[in-house]
Formats: C-alpha cells, sequence, structure tokens
C-alpha cells in the first residue's frame, strides 16, 4: 500500500488551492483531476471536473437538480460525467504517474460506485495518494479516512500556507519512499 494523505476542512477554506498547489509542484509525477466552482451572478451555479491534464466536464449544476437522479442540496449530479472523467484520470494517473490526485472525495463523488473501486485500487497499489475528503460524516469517507497508513490533517484558514507546503514535502517524501523503498 503506498502512503495516503488526506485533507479536511470546512467549505471554501482552500483544499482545492492545496491539491492545485501540489500538482504544479510535481508537474507530471502527478495525475488525477481537481473539482472547481462553476459561478454566476447569483453565486455558485455547480461544479466542473478538470483533469491535470486539462480535460473537463461539468458533473454537478443548479439546472440538473430533476435531470438527474442523484442530488446533493440543490445540485443534481451526472456521475457518468464523473466516471467518464475522473475516474478514468484516477485509473490512469494509476497506471502512468508516480503519485495520484484527487479532490474531492465527497458527497457528490461517492455516489459512484466506479469512483470508490479506483480509490480502492490507488490504496492496495504503491503509489502514492493525496487526496480532499469532506468533513462532513458520510459512512464511506469516515472508513476510508481511519484506514491503517492514513495520515489525516485538517486545514484550516490559520494553518492554511503552512500546510500547503508541507503537503508538498509530504509528496516528495512519499515518491522517495516508492523509489527507494526500505
Amino acid at each position: 500500500m503506498g502512503a495516503v494523505l488526506l485533507i479536511t476542512g470546512r467549505p471554501g477554506v482552500g483544499k482545492t488551492t492545496l491539491i492545485r498547489r501540489v500538482a504544479e509542484a510535481l508537474g507530471n509525477r502527478a495525475g488525477g483531476f481537481y473539482t472547481e466552482e462553476i459561478r454566476g451572478p447569483q453565486g455558485r451555479l455547480g461544479f466542473r471536473l478538470v483533469t491535470l491534464d486539462g480535460r473537463a466536464a461539468i458533473f454537478a449544476h443548479v439546472e440538473w437538480a430533476a435531470r438527474f437522479p442523484h442530488r446533493v442540496g440543490r445540485y443534481g449530479v451526472d456521475v457518468t460525467a464523473l466516471d467518464r472523467l475522473g475516474v478514468a484520470a484516477i485509473r490512469q494517473a494509476l497506471a502512468e504517474k508516480e503519485i495520484v490526485l484527487v479532490d474531492e472525495i465527497g458527497k457528490m463523488e461517492l455516489f459512484s460506485q466506479a469512483f470508490r473501486e479506483a480509490l480502492e485500487a490507488v490504496l492496495a497499489s504503491p503509489r502514492p495518494l493525496i487526496a480532499t475528503i469532506t468533513q462532513s460524516p458520510h459512512p464511506w469517507a469516515e472508513a476510508f479516512k481511519r484506514r491503517p497508513g492514513v495520515t489525516l490533517w485538517a486545514l484550516t484558514p490559520a494553518n492554511r500556507e503552512t500546510l500547503q507546503a508541507r503537503a508538498v514535502q509530504w509528496a516528495e517524501q512519499a515518491l522517495g519512499d516508492v523509489a527507494h523503498p526500505s
């Protein structure tokens, strides 16, 4: 099993920014995806999934609430978009990259059985994983946080800058451990 670093924190604290900064620091060694808000004049409208190699798809939107069977709050969730792009990015990173980055393991993403299976495959591999994870209680997420070998950090406004730098250091250390196992 590879090393696992999970970052939790309240919405808007900077978890996605942390993942993006780690991805920038690691360059082509990292694969996976992050999510970003879709905003309009009336506020947040949905979420877009963006792979680290630049592909993107909307996977949740307020206008989809009646269109898709899965919902979180006022957002309809297109699980097929997550599976097609996000799960594929995890699998590709597992096969081709040195480290897997995932933003995020949240209620919307956990509707997907393929997403959960892809994360289990990463855990079963020697690849390190850095992922953001919901702070809200969810049975699968809570069990994932308690897995052996998982390190869990809570991101706050007070430690945001420090944890971003520590996450890059953690990734470099984990990659060094993979290259030189004891």
